[in-house]
């Protein structure tokens, strides 16, 4: 038996995930051999995923996304280090309900890249979701070397509205390191960096942006890549439109610029934490997050669970809190049945706040269905 769920948001880490539903498991079958195996896609619990695989947790004092001092951790194993932008830069580095659209900066995330590189990583999984910021990698850019300057030749201002200020681009100065790192970009959205689909336009109002803010933001990223159009050439444009560039505020482009390979997030935390060998020894693999709806089915980690197992040949249940998939979706994506907290507890509210016990309920049920 292999659990392998990513976290119900607000309520569970994947890890704790993973506890419950043994818990539950063993209830019914009570010496059941259960490997957890916590997932993540990338974005917020990337690195916890990667501490309970068996990497090291590191820790380091960073620039949150509004400039004060946070502690955030990246995970280590040998010369492979897993980096989670939302560590420093994340919307839970804000206040409790302090948005700041166009002045969140992503240099903390780049003083976390330059921890691993100081740690020893020659691959470093980038996972980049959960962003604070739109400020298409400029403030990682500028802590790993690069200067973005306006006509006065200062520093333009923190985060996005700061780019419509940038008349010169300089990367030249940029840590010599990262040309001999691989550096993976991990992450769950496709999006170009600026347009209808780009990160001010999509994701921007999660991050507080007003209309007039899109507007702003997705004008100061345009400028941005025409002005390192003109210091590096004709790849500032054609990262600018590459899938994965609008990832996490446009952090996405700023990897690319650095020489990043982009991969479906989940894919490559699945190659980290050595999902293969762990489904190779399970009957049954329970995956799940929070809400199984239409954004699984895109990249979310329930969904590549799900593939990789249905590859293999196996049976794939799923654990969740709200379902809003139909069972037909389900069967598409590879999951045979899915599990909502809804039908132990149809109170939702209760479902947040007592989800681990009932996960416990739920996980009993699993076993009563499939193991009995």
């Amino acid at each position: 038996m292999l659990v392998a769920a990513d976290k119900f948001k607000g309520s569970l880490t994947a890890v704790q995930v993973a506890e419950r539903v043994t818990t539950g498991l063993r209830r019914v079958v009570p010496d059941l051999e259960v490997e957890a195996l916590p997932v993540a896609d990338g974005g917020d619990g990337t690195v916890a995923a990667a501490v309970a695989a068996g990497f090291e947790r590191r820790e380091v004092r960073v620039a949150g996304p509004l400039g004060h001092e946070v502690t955030a951790a990246f995970a280590l194993r040998g010369d492979t280090a897993v980096v989670e932008m939302a560590e420093a830069s994340g919307l839970q580095r804000l206040p409790a309900g302090v948005f700041a659209p166009l002045t969140a900066s992503t240099y903390g995330s780049g003083e976390l890249l330059r921890a691993a590189l100081d740690a020893g990583a020659r691959t470093i999984v980038f996972g980049v979701g959960g962003s604070a910021t739109t400020d298409g990698g400029a403030g990682m850019l500028t802590a790993l070397g690069a200067r973005f300057l306006d006509a006065e030749g200062e520093p333009v201002r923190p985060g996005g509205g700061g780019l419509a200020e940038l008349a010169r681009a300089d990367l030249s100065g940029l840590d010599p390191r990262l040309a001999s790192v691989d550096l993976i970009l991990a992450s769950d959205v496709d999006n170009p960096l600026t347009g209808p689909k780009g990160a001010p336009a999509v994701y921007g109002p999660q991050k507080g942006a007003s209309p007039d803010d899109v507007v702003t933001l997705d004008a100061a990223l345009a400028h941005c890549a025409k002005v390192l159009e003109e210091a590096i050439g004709a790849r500032a444009a054609e990262y600018a439109v590459a899938p994965g560039a609008g990832a996490a505020g446009g952090i996405g482009y700023g990897a690319l610029l650095l020489g990043a390979r982009f991969r479906p997030g989940i894919e490559v935390m699945l190659d980290v934490l050595g999902f293969a060998p762990a489904l190779e020894r399970a009957s049954l693999v329970i995956t799940g997050e929070g809400s199984l709806d239409e954004q699984t089915l895109h990249g979310k980690a329930p969904a590549g669970v799900a593939a990789a197992a249905r590859a293999a040949g196996k049976e794939v249940v799923a654990v969740c809190g709200r379902l809003a998939l139909p069972p037909e979706a389900l069967k598409r994506a590879g999951i045979g049945r899915a599990y909502p907290l809804t039908e132990v507890e149809p109170d939702v509210a209760r479902c947040i706040a007592d989800a681990g016990p009932i996960l416990e309920r739920v996980a009993e049920r699993i076993a009563r269905d499939h193991l009995g």
